[in-house]
């Protein structure tokens, strides 16, 4: 847990530990305090969010305008490729969870493409016990009473197979996570026994991505969980330095992307999101290999 306070702000964020590791990467429970509602960032990852929220609803979706923007306490966004924005009030709290995107069918029976590029009221595929859950860990006055009554509600309705999912879609996505996105598609095909196009179709059906923009995800995905690590740190930040080490081309081979998914420049985005960064935001999304 890490807290920053500075005159009447707070951020504060509680790491849930390892809840369901082969169907959620992460869980945070988070709370803050701002001087004035604002506007977040929420980028693309290679996991789905899920977010139960205990005060006002999470107001989110994909235009910087917010003419698309839905209101609910209880959110499932889809993989997507472009930066979401999220209204921030001025007292919120909640947990979220990254849910991998292949354990979808085992908990509502639909895959995830069916989220591509869309932030829902979550009770429509979960039904109305995730509302009574909310409700229940609103109730609750401690964090691990609520991870445990959470993890309680997983366990519960996640079933013990992947039921649905192709065993080569399955297999690729290990691959490309433990590639950390930088592998080739001539390796991942040969790898997985399918043409590219096979795959490709299979992928977008099934996660709502191509094999390509999934490697993409997980690639910035490493890139932003070294960033935010070094910034919690205090260490010294080497641009260049995490681009060669993630598998890009060179520094603006990273701003590219950057610019792409979170809709600024590292440097910008770590400015706007550094007091969250240092309080212990920005959860996993996915858990590389050493």
């Amino acid at each position: 847990m890490g807290e920053v306070t500075e005159q009447d702000q707070e951020w504060r964020f509680v790491q849930g530990g390892r809840l369901l590791p082969d169907a959620v990467v992460s869980a945070v429970g988070y709370r803050s305090r701002l001087d004035r509602p604002c506007r977040h960032v929420g980028m693309p990852s290679p996991a789905l969010t899920l977010v139960l929220t205990f005060d006002e609803p999470v107001i989110s979706g994909f235009e910087p305008s917010g003419d698309d923007a839905e209101s609910t306490h209880v959110v499932l966004g889809g993989l997507h490729t472009r930066p979401a924005y999220i209204a921030q009030p001025r007292v919120q709290s909640g947990i979220q969870l990254a849910v991998r995107p292949l354990a979808l069918r085992r908990m509502v029976g639909v895959p995830a493409g069916e989220l591509r590029d869309r932030a829902i009221d979550a009770r429509e595929v979960l039904g109305s016990g995730v509302e009574d859950l909310r409700q229940r860990l609103a109730e609750l006055t401690s964090w691990p009473e609520r991870f445990a009554a959470l993890a309680t509600y997983l366990r519960a309705n996640t079933a013990e197979v992947t039921s649905g999912v192709r065993p080569e879609v399955l297999e690729a996505w290990k691959w490309i996570a433990w590639h950390r996105g930088t592998g080739s598609m001539s390796a991942l095909v040969r790898h997985v026994h399918l043409g590219e196009r096979q795959l490709t179709s299979l992928f977008k059906a099934e996660l709502g991505v191509s094999p390509k923009a999934a490697s993409r995800l997980m690639r910035f995905e490493h890139a932003r969980q070294r960033i935010a690590r070094a910034v919690r740190s205090g260490a010294p930040l080497d641009l260049s330095a995490v681009a060669h080490s993630c598998g890009y081309y060179d520094h603006s081979h990273l701003v590219r992307d950057f610019n792409q998914y979170a809709g600024s420049s590292p440097s910008r985005w770590i400015a706007a999101e550094l007091r969250n960064i240092q309080a212990g935001a920005g959860q996993r999304a996915e858990e590389f290999p050493p």
